[in-house]
């Protein structure tokens, strides 16, 4: 499978719900609950991703969100799925517009400063609450881990899908 075929994580199994094997979903969208516009979803399984079937999702009291899986009828069979990954396909995202990319498209980009330096690649995409942070591990002799916020113009100045790369506005600390 290519790398732009791989399926796209939007949440996980976090844990058990109830009697009746209900599960619990950590999302990974914003708002969360459009984790359940992605429908099909799919799971891990044996080491292949596989559609899973649904009979109900719905979101408690709380506010946390439950998925009932066909199938899955007590507790015992549900807890084997507990931190499983959930995925959709690429074709299922909405379209961008130009100058969008969706988190997963920065992973693995190289970042560089304003000086062409190179400051490693992207890592991870953290969400903070005020903004969101890249998490960049760190090239050459610098192999600290470097977080910049993610804000466009501010300190990321130009994504480059096509090149894989990534140019910010960052000074590394010497």
């Amino acid at each position: 499978m290519q790398e732009n075929e791989l399926p796209i994580i939007v949440g996980r199994i976090s844990g058990v719900y109830g009697v009746r094997g209900w599960l619990k979903v950590n999302s990974y969208t914003r708002p969360k609950e459009n984790i359940f516009t992605y429908l099909p979803l799919m799971m891990q399984v044996n080491n292949a991703w596989q559609a899973i079937d649904l009979e109900e999702t719905r979101q408690s009291g709380g506010g946390r969100l439950l998925v009932k899986m066909s199938g899955v009828d007590n507790p015992d069979e549900a807890s084997g799925y507990i931190h499983c990954d959930l995925a959709v396909s690429r074709e299922q995202l909405p379209p961008l517009t130009e100058g969008e990319f969706y988190w997963h498209d920065l992973i693995g980009l190289d970042v560089f400063n304003q000086d062409e330096i190179s400051l490693g690649k992207v890592k991870n995409v953290a969400e903070t609450g005020a903004n969101d942070v890249l998490v960049i591990s760190g090239a050459g002799d610098n192999k600290a881990r470097i977080l910049i916020p993610l804000i466009m113009e501010m300190y990321v100045k130009q994504v480059d899908l096509i090149a894989k790369t990534m140019h910010v506005d960052w000074q590394i600390d010497e």
